[in-house]
């Protein structure tokens, strides 16, 4: 389990993707974006050699990293986080306030 500020990687089995996944959208750079911090507007990126950012066709959101290669997750205020070779499930933390349940604010 690899945790980089609001995001969190967990390993998982290759056989527990979901079938079906393709590419997950890529943001104006082209970088394969897992989580924009709402505070500062910097993104959690993914990056590396054979490193793939897939998603189910109708659920954007719902993101999973294969990465074949070296891998590793980047973002401006924290520090780099090394992903080895794996499938990982990718988890959006989130804060309960009072009332209501809502994505961590990085």
């Amino acid at each position: 389990m690899y945790r980089q500020g609001d995001v969190l990687v967990v390993a998982i089995d290759r056989d527990e993707l979901p079938a079906g996944l393709v590419p997950a959208p890529r943001d104006r750079r082209r970088r394969m974006v897992l989580a924009y911090g709402e505070a500062t507007g910097h993104a959690h990126v993914a990056s590396g050699d054979g490193v793939a950012l897939l998603c189910p066709p109708d659920e954007p959101a719902r993101m999973f990293l294969v990465i074949d290669g070296h891998g590793r997750l980047t973002h401006d205020e924290h520090g780099t986080v090394p992903l080895p070779a794996g499938a990982y499930r990718v988890i959006r933390q989130r804060e309960y306030v009072p009332g209501s349940v809502r994505p961590v604010a990085d």
